[in-house]
């Protein structure tokens, strides 16, 4: 491997805190969406879950693909003008306030992530946003009273807000209750807001995905613990999901399920509004 194939993320002036000897799921995303802020630990991890499921760069593309719609839809359909987006990861092309501010460039996001080099991406990022527009917290989803808190600083939780978690919510055990922190963070969120969800799934293609989890966790500092679509379609619990419903991710399409390639893809995504 080149010195240029292992990424800016090896190079001097790495962010305080951050560990290069431990995967970190922000990472093995970037790598596989094609990104260089990661390192061989992370590499390491990724190629081994994809060697177990090689489909998994097309679904991190397809999730990827789910935020921009979702957003988009949103922002352009729905009058929505701020975002929560919680589990952000590192910065790509289509970020949630680059895709709200080509419908209305005032509308304003808050960016959740606790992993160092995200932080470090996300105030290069907001260096470059429309000042006044978009924020970042350190904070850990398994803290919704914190998000909420320092994001009320930020946002007007009077008006609808979007409230994003794409691809964090396996990140949280069922010991630590997933779905009251959904919950918790809906409630503050006032009628007209909506929920835009992505979550793995191990209800289908089961023997790959079973496998991938297993280097995943076995690899990676945070397990992951995957869900069916019935325990996926807990988090919307007093929810109206929009069609097409809790669909395969790349099957979603704003008001109707995207044409069946016949292809199958181990991920549920879903757009939900609170009455």
């Amino acid at each position: 491997m080149t010195d240029e194939s292992k990424g800016t993320a090896e190079q001097p002036g790495l962010p305080a805190g951050l560990d290069p000897t431990i995967p970190h799921q922000a990472r093995i995303y970037d790598y596989w969406l094609g990104g260089k802020d990661n390192f061989a630990v992370d590499r390491d991890a990724a190629e081994r879950a994809a060697a177990a499921y090689p489909g998994i760069r097309r679904g991190v593309r397809a999730q990827r693909a789910f935020l921009g719609n979702a957003v988009d839809h949103l922002a352009r359909t729905q009058g929505v003008r701020q975002f929560l987006d919680i589990g952000t990861g590192i910065p790509t092309a289509n970020n949630t306030h680059e895709v709200a501010q080509r419908v209305d460039p005032d509308a304003r996001v808050v960016y959740v992530d606790n992993d160092p080099m995200v932080l470090a991406h996300a105030r290069a990022l907001l260096t470059g946003a429309r000042p006044g527009t978009t924020k970042y917290l350190d904070a850990d989803l398994r803290d919704p009273e914190k998000i909420l808190a320092d994001a009320g600083a930020f946002l007007d939780f009077s008006q609808p807000v979007g409230v994003l978690l794409i691809g964090v919510l396996q990140l949280v055990a069922d010991d630590d209750d997933p779905c009251w922190i959904v919950a918790r963070l809906m409630q503050a969120a006032p009628p007209g807001s909506w929920l835009a969800l992505f979550h793995p799934a191990n209800d289908i293609l089961a023997d790959q995905v079973a496998e991938m989890l297993r280097q995943l966790n076995r690899n990676t500092a945070t397990p992951q613990t995957l869900r069916s679509k019935p325990e996926i379609l807990r988090f919307f619990g007093g929810l109206e999901l929009k069609p097409p419903g809790l669909v395969q991710v790349h099957r979603w399409l704003p008001g109707g399920e995207a044409p069946d390639m016949g292809d199958e893809m181990p991920g549920y995504a879903g757009l939900a509004r609170k009455r």
